[in-house]
């Protein structure tokens, strides 16, 4: 698929749910390496690089700490005519290594999020999205 074709409404739907698919153990890194393109740009990268590989390791850190973690879309909205989705996504996995300087908490743990992805020639170049990871944090005020 070359970055000029135009996609559909579905074709984007379909990558974006392949992409959530990633956040849930065990990751296909396979797919990762496929759905993002070379030059990705992660524009929320929360103080790694905004690269591709900056983006898997902070995945594999979550997947590490939530080795059963199972992620779900809410919901999508798709803005074709740009190639970008928004999607809202809910997870819940079990902390079970250090994570964000908390943890483990042997807790199973919600975390939610939105995100907006631009997506050309069927691979994803660039991310912003916004994590709750807030029922982790409250473990410290709770223990």
């Amino acid at each position: 698929m070359s970055d000029d074709h135009p996609m559909t409404k579905a074709e984007l739907e379909q990558i974006t749910r392949r992409w959530i698919s990633l956040w849930c153990a065990p990751a296909d890194w396979d797919l990762f390496d496929r759905i993002h393109a070379d030059g990705f740009q992660d524009c929320s990268p929360a103080g790694r690089d905004s690269t591709k590989q900056a983006f898997a390791r902070g995945l594999r850190q979550l997947l590490e700490a939530f080795p059963d973690l199972i992620a779900r879309v809410e919901d999508l909205v798709v803005d074709e005519a740009a190639g970008r989705v928004a999607v809202r996504w809910s997870a819940e996995g079990t902390n079970r290594q250090r994570f964000l300087g908390i943890g483990p908490t042997h807790r199973r743990t919600p975390i939610t999020g939105i995100e907006i992805i631009e997506i050309a020639g069927g691979r994803i170049r660039r991310r912003w999205g916004e994590w709750d990871i807030g029922a982790h944090q409250d473990f410290l005020e709770s223990a």
